[in-house]
């Protein structure tokens, strides 16, 4: 019999969480197919973006609501550090209401928007407002999702460019999981300084091996009940962790509480969070000084004996031999935002078998329809009826 994540497909089908288990399992493959995709249109994007990332008057906003304006603030620092362009991530939810603050009529702006379905009011709306607030404004769109209306409306617009990620990307279950890991490496690749996209191979091997490696002791991991989950991360994996705390509240229904911060911050008042009942996971930087930073709070964290359990995720390191758990992966040493996708794979399927743990259905935890997996419900308001 088939399995998959450690469960039969039949039984994934059984209990509802199929498409999410398959859409973590099939993300390498979606990352080989995008370097193909980005081959065919590395002409046509380069054409598009000309020398706009050199121009030290240039602005690019990365947005999106939800996971999708994680990662932009994922990729950002790295991207903006690579660039004279001024760059940042500004969430379609935050543009929406304080668009005074980012935006200028005569500075010449490029939106890249992230989308799985395209549908989402406020992305949408967030491309209007540019074309109203900013007339020269240029789009580029990075989404899952040919049918959606973002890709509609900009398929015969001069000023923008739809980038649409492989088939298969476009997840059938309610939390964002190839979606989120294929608009992540697109953006790196498309708006980076590194443009050889053998990296996404490398990608996709280390991904297939970590699979093999942690499917086994993540779903182990996963069986224990737990009330907390904190993750924390360094410099652009503190919005990974971000990532991964919003799949624990999306998949278990909110019945598990997650949080997420950094591991120099996590001193500051939220380590306050941290039971008996907690599970503390550090996501692992590829940069010395940060580990060693990361170093120091888990020693302090193994005295404190407070936590459930804590464990590393990413590049292993001496104290391994030490904590309840390390998933590490023989990685080069990338910048962290490159390695995002892979780190991303643990707390995907972690996130997983807490869903079926709690006996929810993990492709659509919200059978009432309190959450959606596009967002439902909000009404845009033109930015100057008030």
């Amino acid at each position: 019999m088939t399995t998959l994540l450690q469960r039969d497909i039949q039984t994934w089908r059984d209990i509802g969480g199929l498409h999410t288990a398959e859409e973590i399992a099939h993300q390498p493959a979606i990352w080989r197919a995008l370097a193909g995709i980005l081959r065919k249109q590395q002409a046509g994007l380069a054409a598009f973006l000309g020398d706009a990332l050199s121009n030290p008057a240039q602005r690019v906003i990365l947005t999106g609501a939800g996971s999708s304006a994680y990662v932009g603030e994922i990729v950002v620092d790295t991207l903006n550090a690579a660039w004279p362009a001024q760059i940042r991530a500004i969430a379609t939810t935050t543009l929406l209401t304080h668009h005074e603050l980012y935006l200028e009529a005569d500075a010449p702006t490029l939106l890249v928007s992230f989308a799985r379905s395209g549908d989402s009011p406020e992305s949408l709306a967030a491309v209007e407002l540019l074309r109203q607030v900013v007339p020269g404004a240029r789009f580029l769109n990075i989404t899952c999702n040919a049918d959606g209306k973002l890709a509609r409306q900009g398929a015969n617009d001069s000023n923008t460019y739809n980038l649409l990620m492989p088939e298969g990307s476009c997840d059938r279950g309610f939390a964002m999981t190839s979606s989120f890991s294929s608009m992540l490496l697109a953006a790196l690749s498309v708006l980076g300084q590194d443009t050889d996209l053998s990296r996404l191979e490398t990608l996709a091997q280390l991904g297939e091996q970590a699979l093999r490696d942690w499917s086994a002791p993540v779903a182990e991991l996963g069986s224990t009940p737990v009330q907390r989950v904190v993750y924390l991360g360094s410099g652009p994996l503190e919005a990974l962790a971000k990532e991964a705390a919003l799949k624990i509240l999306e998949l278990t229904g909110g019945r598990v509480m997650a949080m997420a911060n950094t591991a120099l911050g996590f001193r500051h008042g939220p380590k306050s969070a941290v039971t008996t009942e907690s599970l503390v996971i550090l996501l692992r930087s590829s940069k010395p000084l940060a580990r060693q930073y990361e170093d120091d709070l888990l020693k302090e964290l193994q005295r404190d004996s407070v936590a459930q359990r804590c464990l590393t995720v990413g590049i292993g390191g001496d104290l391994s031999a030490n904590l309840s758990a390390n998933l590490s992966a023989d990685a080069p040493a990338w910048p962290d935002a490159w390695l995002a996708p892979l780190w991303l794979l643990m707390a995907q399927q972690y996130a997983l078998h807490q869903s079926a743990l709690l006996q929810l259905r993990p492709d659509n935890p919200f059978a009432g329809g309190i959450v959606n997996r596009v967002v439902q419900g909000v009404t845009i308001y033109g930015h100057d009826q008030f």
